[in-house]
């Protein structure tokens, strides 16, 4: 990432065992503390949206899933009322 970039600042405190192993974990990887941070922050920032943004399913509920939308059940009594309260609301 090219330092021209970088435009944004954030602080962050830390405990001072956190700060050794962390300071420890750059030097090992040869990189200084704040490209440590940024870039394992990143990868944790990445990692947490594709957790809360994507679906993973096993095979027989991706199986289950596909029927349902490729042969959808009738609509239950339930599901009428609520179309017909939703219909009364909105003016139709």
């Amino acid at each position: 990432m090219a330092l021209a970039l970088r435009t944004e600042r954030t602080e962050a405190r830390l405990l001072p065992e956190q700060k050794k192993r962390i300071e420890r974990a750059a030097s090992l990887k040869g990189l200084s503390l704040s490209d440590f941070i940024v870039q394992h922050a990143d990868e944790a920032a990445i990692r947490t949206i594709q957790l809360h943004t994507s679906w993973t399913l096993e095979d027989r509920d991706r199986d289950v899933f596909v029927q349902a939308l490729l042969n959808p059940p009738a609509p239950s009594a339930r599901m009428k009322a609520a179309v017909k309260r939703y219909r009364k609301l909105a003016g139709e």
